[in-house]
């Protein structure tokens, strides 16, 4: 059941499903980040919400840093609440572009995969 799912997605270290994450959670922060900029906890809240809690990534920051530093991401502001430094995040133009042909990419490989492993044929 949906427990079982969840308790899976959240598995650490070398899985399938581990590794998908890694390799997915980027797309999905610049994807969030289109609908305007949030903070790192806002990022990890709404990815929670929209996903029934399956879908969430323990550690959001080293992704942000990563794509700040390939440019893809930018702070917009910053404010302190609760004593608490808050940076906003939002998607430059070369995000954009990145996650554009990236989902190409993901949508041709896993359509190709789909074929491979004996999926639906059109």
């Amino acid at each position: 059941g949906m427990r079982n799912t969840m308790k899976k997605l959240d598995s650490p270290g070398h899985s399938f499903l581990a590794y998908f994450k890694r390799a997915t959670s980027p797309l999905l922060v610049l994807s969030l980040l289109l609908e305007g900029p949030m903070y790192g906890y806002e990022i990890s809240q709404m990815m929670k919400q929209r996903s029934g809690g399956a879908f969430t990534i323990s550690v959001l920051y080293p992704v942000l840093y990563r794509l700040e530093e390939q440019g893809y991401v930018e702070i917009v502001r910053s404010e302190v609440v609760d004593g608490r430094a808050r940076s906003y995040y939002a998607v430059t133009d070369a995000g954009r572009a990145y996650l554009e042909e990236t989902m190409q990419d993901y949508r041709m490989i896993s359509g190709i995969f789909d074929g491979l492993m004996g999926g639906e044929h059109d």
